[in-house]
């Protein structure tokens, strides 16, 4: 549990920093996409620490290349 508070206080602190300049600056598209990323890598790490099983992200980088991987390499037999 203490694990979980200190890591939304982290992630609280950080858009406290980072927020007023970005909106200071006017710039939303930043904004949006530090906002998706900071709630993201928060939610990955609470799921980290409770010891979720996370699909592991290079089964699926497999899964697309691999017909690729394979018509390049018949290309160059």
């Amino acid at each position: 549990m203490g694990v979980i508070v200190s890591v939304l206080i982290i992630a609280t602190l950080a858009g406290l920093i980072e927020l007023p300049q970005l909106m200071r600056k006017q710039q939303i598209a930043e904004i949006w996409v530090f906002l998706s990323l900071l709630i993201i890598g928060s939610v990955l790490c609470i799921l980290q620490f409770e010891r979720v099983k996370l699909p592991n992200p290079m089964e699926w980088i497999t899964y697309v290349y691999q017909p690729v991987s394979r018509f390049v390499f018949g290309i160059l037999k």
